[in-house]
């Protein structure tokens, strides 16, 4: 009896003055072993700063949407096509992340950080060769690509500089990612926070000046959105790498090698592949959704584009909350205490449930406030409240999803999710998107009606597989 409450047992109310000093102690950057004590502790102290986190990596989203939606419809319509660009940046960088959290968290459940510290800094490189990859072409196709997502002329010939600026400096993304990760993995999600934090500091201020301009200042229009993120992002990178050699991480690239190390490169790969597979699958069905979205015209665009990226704001609180889960699957799986590993997949799961629940509702009611934040656009607001009202309504689905997949990810297991998604997605999702868009007449809203039984789908094929607990016997 006694075990069981140490595991997974409620908070005393005269516990509450004590937690909360926990609470700070971990923003103020302590590291902590997660493999020991009570599960719900563990859980709140992660997901916190997870959930900091998360919010201000959507914050670049959000910020840079309210100040492009005042250049109008086209403007708003190159940021949406361009993120679905990049969402394919954001499929390797999650990827390496989640293949570089495997790693890490298993061996500092180890205990062996110095084995931690080396694997991450083959996480570093591998991001930065395929960045290369993707910055070059991107930077002088970027019209090109505009073109074949079928922008209107004006977004191909007076916009996109946009597009090449942020393919440009996607090595940016990727750092971000995977470095991340290391530090959630390390068991100190703070210092993530506090990275996205710095760099959405600087994103905020330098949007407005280099957008519109001020004093000697130019404004550069919507190119000067791409360049405000690029370099928060790229201080935000700075500051990561400061941390890693100067920090007081368990996890710390003080003292190792700096020679590519074949094995754990490939090791990266292979756990990287089946998520960067599953992430592509999922992030490139929101790019044909984009594609048959545009044959409405940039109203309907930018009103997807403003309700995506409400919805994107709205559900990284919960995905802060599924990545608590999966450190503690990593690490609880290192230390050989699957039991453990799984309770706190079935608690997160509850809570995050809980909290899309609430947040859902909010976002069904007042749909039309939160649209209109952006744009004074009648036509605009009316095609982005319809979109988010439609895909708020799955929201539960979505928060347990993203758990569940997360936990098997944190397993090592990448390659499950990645079937999953070709199903939900590519089988689902897409034709009947197309189906109901066109067939049934429905236009732009047979597109957002077709995201709830896809996601849905998805979620509870995951749940089946998560229960039978083969993702316990993974080793990586």
């Amino acid at each position: 009896m006694l075990q069981k409450r140490s595991i997974g047992g409620s908070f005393k109310t005269g516990e509450i003055f004590h937690l909360l000093n926990e609470i700070w102690k971990i923003l103020k950057g302590e590291e902590r072993d997660y493999t020991r004590g009570n599960i719900r502790k563990a859980i709140l102290l992660l997901s916190v700063p997870m959930v900091m986190e998360m919010m201000m990596e959507s914050v670049f989203a959000v910020a840079d949407i309210y100040f492009v939606s005042k250049m109008g419809a086209d403007a708003i319509a190159t940021v949406g096509i361009t993120e679905s660009i990049i969402t394919l940046v954001y499929a390797l960088a999650v990827g390496l992340s989640v293949g570089t959290s495997a790693i890490v968290s298993r061996r500092v459940g180890e205990k062996h950080f110095q084995e931690a510290s080396i694997a991450a800094w083959q996480s570093i490189l591998t991001g930065i060769v395929f960045s290369s990859l993707i910055a070059i072409p991107g930077i002088f196709i970027a019209g090109n690509i505009l073109h074949l997502m079928g922008a209107s002329k004006i977004i191909v010939d007076e916009m996109s500089s946009y597009t090449a600026i942020m393919l440009g400096g996607n090595l940016t993304i990727m750092l971000l990612f995977i470095i991340n990760a290391v530090f959630r993995s390390a068991g100190n999600p703070v210092l993530s926070m506090k990275v996205l934090w710095f760099a959405n500091g600087i994103n905020i201020l330098l949007d407005p000046i280099l957008i519109f301009g001020l004093g000697p200042i130019p404004g550069f229009g919507i190119k000067g959105a791409a360049i405000a993120t690029t370099v928060g992002r790229g201080f935000a990178v700075a500051y990561q790498l400061y941390l890693l050699f100067y920090g007081n991480s368990r996890v710390s690239l003080k003292g190792i090698s700096f020679n590519p190390v074949k094995k754990i490169i490939m090791k990266v790969l292979r756990l990287a592949y089946g998520s960067v597979s599953q992430y592509i699958v999922a992030t490139s069905s929101w790019i044909v959704l984009m594609r048959i979205m545009a044959e409405y015209g940039s109203s309907v665009v930018a009103g997807y584009t403003i309700a995506i990226r409400i919805v994107i704001f709205a559900l990284l609180p919960a995905l802060g909350i599924s990545n608590a889960a999966s450190t503690l699957v990593g690490q609880n799986l290192g230390a050989g205490n699957p039991a453990r590993a799984e309770r706190s997949v079935w608690i997160t799961g509850k809570v995050t449930m809980l909290l899309m629940a609430v947040t859902g509702f909010i976002l069904v009611i007042w749909a039309d406030s939160f649209i209109a934040l952006f744009t004074n656009d009648t036509a605009i607001i009316t095609y982005g409240k319809t979109g988010l009202r439609i895909v708020s309504y799955g929201f539960v689905a979505y928060g347990l999803g993203m758990v569940m997949v997360n936990a098997i990810n944190g397993a090592g297991d990448t390659r499950t999710p990645l079937w999953i998604n070709l199903i939900s997605f590519w089988m689902i999702e897409i034709p009947l998107a197309w189906l109901l868009s066109h067939l049934a007449g429905w236009a732009q809203n047979g597109v957002f009606i077709a995201i709830l039984p896809a996601e849905s789908i998805m979620t509870l094929i995951t749940l089946f597989i998560f229960r039978k607990g083969r993702w316990k016997l993974k080793y990586v």
